[in-house]
């Protein structure tokens, strides 16, 4: 474990390092390929200090907020991005670009607008729930559909809201929400786009989807073909880099269930958005109680066949378990030492 302490200090100090490089230097170079290519560097630096660490749960996590610093970093070659205009400060930049937040941009009272008791509610039910991983194997098939993922999004959720909240007192200023109940979504338009990881969304669109569709456009395709080609590349990028996630999470070959997953989503999200345009749809409109059903559905069944799979042969859940219970026992350990 002392090994493990001392890899999160190099990684640390690494970090720290590459990006005060990342404020002082290539902002004063022309943005574009000029930047970019003095940045290249710190990208390669960030991919390879999370195979630093042994266990997964700080392999997995130093890899999460590094992966957020590259993408925003990319983001900033070419003054795009939730970097550009530079933070104040060197401390605020590097708040900005190795965690997933975002400065709110508009109605800053926004983001509390629903009752605190639901996030209550959430926490409830996510302290629950391991004690149904217990009975898994009692579990019907129906039950583990909607476990898995129910899971995964309230982990996420908490964390990045108790996350959001102290640096919105440590940053003094408002934070943009993560995500916006996803499980009321309605489409897939509306569950990817509107609902569900919106830094992600907002990076990935200002990243992937407007350089495609403005390069579309450039070789004269018409502007309905080129949405559709920009959702679709988004889905692809946003495929391989899961993939990429999941062989530092799992140290295993990718599967390419994952990237399927993404495929499988981008092309039915591109035939939402062509069909809505269509006069039999916008005449005969679903009603919204049938749309989230089947929604919520689609989302489950291919997340369950094609998501989670890989990380359940993996034995993720458990392995990462074990090693946060290691990391309590250590620290425990250590403060009664010194007690």
């Amino acid at each position: 474990m002392e090994e493990e302490l001392k890899s999160l200090v190099k990684v640390g100090i690494a970090t720290i390092i590459s990006v005060s490089y990342c404020y002082l230097l290539p902002p004063k170079v022309k943005p574009g390929v000029v930047r970019l290519l003095s940045i290249l560097p710190v990208f390669a630096l960030f991919l390879l200090l999370p195979l630093l660490f042994s266990l997964s749960v700080f392999s997995f996590t130093s890899l999460f907020f590094l992966a957020v610093a590259n993408f925003r970093l990319f983001l900033l070659s070419f003054d795009q991005g939730p970097l550009f205009p530079l933070p104040s400060n060197l401390f605020r930049f590097t708040c900005f670009t190795c965690f997933p937040i975002q400065r709110q941009q508009q109605n800053p009272n926004s983001q509390d607008q629903y009752p605190k008791w639901i996030f209550a509610v959430k926490l409830a039910i996510f302290l629950v729930l391991p004690q149904a991983y217990i009975h898994t194997q009692n579990l019907s098939l129906t039950h583990l559909l909607v476990l898995h993922p129910l899971y995964a999004y309230l982990l996420l959720e908490i964390l990045l809201t108790l996350l959001r909240k102290l640096l919105t007192i440590i940053l003094g200023c408002d934070l943009e929400p993560h995500f916006n109940e996803p499980y009321l979504s309605t489409s897939l338009q509306d569950f990817w786009g509107r609902r569900w990881n919106l830094m992600v969304s907002a990076s990935l669109k200002a990243g992937v989807y407007t350089p495609v569709r403005r390069l579309c456009q450039r070789l004269k395709i018409s502007s309905d073909y080129a949405t559709l080609v920009g959702v679709f590349a988004t889905f692809i990028v946003s495929g391989v880099a899961h993939e990429s996630v999941f062989l530092y999470l799992t140290r295993s070959m990718p599967t390419g269930e994952v990237t399927l997953f993404f495929v499988l989503h981008g092309v039915c999200t591109a035939a939402e958005v062509a069909l809505k345009r269509t006069a039999f749809v916008q005449r005969w409109s679903v009603r919204p109680v049938v749309s989230w059903l089947l929604t919520i559905a689609f989302v489950n069944v291919t997340s369950a066949w094609l998501f989670f799979p890989h990380l359940i042969r993996s034995n993720v859940v458990d392995r990462c378990s074990n090693e946060i219970f290691l990391l309590i026992d250590f620290f425990t350990r250590k403060l009664l030492n010194f007690l």
